[in-house]
């Protein structure tokens, strides 16, 4: 079967690999030369475990190719997916969807007869109208489908999630449309048994919001749930792990942390929020779990200051981790933002570590060094603060991480670290949702400031960049 797919962003890029793996012949379209081009020589526009092998061998195998034609790229092709990523409007939380539906018009004349057009994005609920409604103005009626098959990919391990998914979503109105992308599925239906949703298009479209918010609002309610542990003595972990037993809750998402980010919870909440305002419907959860995550990221940083004897000015903070999980590049409503920018109006001076997501980082944080050893990026610093669990981060050496620091404080805001082991060599350890380790000399950490005062974060984003060698 013939697919083509609008847009090498995540969601696209993945999409059409994986549907070239599964042995479909696959043409991925965009507008950006450079990005076809670098495709095209195995070069990747994203960081995504396991990605590179698969595109370069479906590639090689001519399963799978990049073009910027839109008319090539749909030619003869069964089914169309748009997997353009929907932008915010600058300043505004409503979706800017102009860029999917200019491609919905260009592509609208190019299908084939029969042609299944497929809404792979995120996307307000009623955008599969709205695509059915500027197709009809250039083809007749019952000549082509529209339909919703919304991903549930999560950064890291979006591959294993495509090839062996735990359900499949298809908001499909036509009976001869649905059975095209049943067929298409039919690897993990058939081999895997993996359920299939076959609904209308706005609750395919719902599903993806409501799924996310869900979530976000589960991650939202452990973290507050730490900070009454700290408070009481308790160790969220262990609470996680008594609640997380329960077959009705499950253990997935209520690991405590400083908040999540990314771009699938943050978007969904605030486009299943939206949709319910249109609508007169007041979802009151959703506005407190996106009220109480803004604030939890920001919050992280008075808990570092308070680790360090509150008042961190002067003070070099070692930052372990940047984008919003591991096993990925995604800086994307990463909590590391608010804590650095935070820690530096504070008067903190700030180090970074991140295996892959230092270029990312450096154009949204400025006054930061940057290094690529996790071991230099805390030497001589006055703390480290863990951010992301990257799997080297949670195999660090504590004592020679401690020999490296100039103060031997540990704020862990993942609980990656075994925070018992660290306190036995010698660390005064703060971590989430348990208690502190405190010592009276933390106090005297402020009369040791570095000299001169650091720079603040309103300094200008056009501050070089520096970045240390390993």
């Amino acid at each position: 079967m013939k697919i083509a797919v609008i847009g090498t962003g995540y969601v696209g890029l993945v999409s059409g690999t994986c549907f070239a793996e599964w042995g479909n012949r696959v043409v991925c379209v965009d507008k950006n030369a450079d990005k076809i081009a670098a495709l095209r020589h195995g070069r990747m526009p994203i960081y995504e475990p396991d990605l590179d092998e698969l595109v370069e061998r479906n590639y090689a195998a001519g399963r799978l190719d990049f073009t910027c034609d839109i008319a090539k790229a749909v030619e003869g092709a069964a089914i169309v997916f748009i997997a353009i990523a929907a932008l915010p409007h600058p300043g505004q939380e409503d979706a800017d969807l102009s860029v999917i539906y200019q491609a919905v018009r260009e592509l609208a004349a190019l299908i084939s007869p029969d042609s299944v057009v497929v809404i792979r994005s995120t996307v307000p609920v009623g955008t599969g109208d709205a695509v059915h409604r500027i197709i009809s103005s250039a083809r007749t009626a019952g000549t082509f489908a529209v339909a919703s098959n919304p991903e549930f990919l999560r950064e890291g391990v979006a591959v294993h999630d495509f090839l062996v998914p735990d359900r499949i979503v298809l908001g499909v109105e036509e009976e001869w449309a649905c059975k095209r992308l049943v067929e298409l599925y039919d690897v993990p239906i058939e081999r895997q048994n993996t359920p299939v949703i076959i609904t209308m298009r706005r609750t395919a479209e719902l599903i993806k919001h409501a799924a996310n918010a869900f979530l976000a609002t589960k991650i939202t309610f452990i973290n507050e749930l730490a900070d009454l542990c700290e408070e009481m003595g308790s160790d969220v972990g262990e609470l996680a792990l008594g609640m997380g037993l329960d077959k009705r809750i499950g253990a997935g998402l209520l690991a405590a942390g400083p908040g999540y980010g990314g771009s699938c919870f943050p978007k969904s909440a605030l486009a299943l929020l939206q949709t319910a305002q249109d609508h007169g419907v007041a979802l009151r959860i959703v506005e407190e779990t996106l009220a109480v995550n803004e604030t939890r990221k920001r919050r992280m940083a008075r808990k570092v200051t308070k680790a360090l004897g509150g008042d961190i000015d002067g003070l070099t903070i070692a930052v372990l981790g940047l984008t919003f999980r591991p096993d990925t590049d995604d800086m994307r409503d990463a909590p590391s933002v608010p804590l650095i920018e935070t820690l530096q109006r504070l008067g903190g001076r700030i180090r970074a570590y991140d295996p892959v997501g230092i270029e990312n980082a450096a154009k949204v944080l400025s006054s930061v060094d940057f290094y690529e050893d996790l071991y230099e990026c805390a030497k001589n610093a006055d703390a480290v603060v863990v951010m992301t669990e990257w799997d080297a981060i949670r195999k660090i050496d504590l004592a020679q991480l401690k020999q490296k620091l100039r103060q031997p404080v540990l704020i862990d805001l993942r609980n990656a670290l075994d925070t018992e082991a660290a306190r036995q060599i010698g660390f005064h350890v703060c971590a989430i949702g348990k208690s502190a380790s405190t010592h009276s000399s933390l106090r005297d950490i402020a009369k040791r400031r570095n000299r001169p005062r650091a720079v603040k974060a309103a300094t200008p984003k056009l501050v070089p960049i520096t970045i240390r060698e390993k």
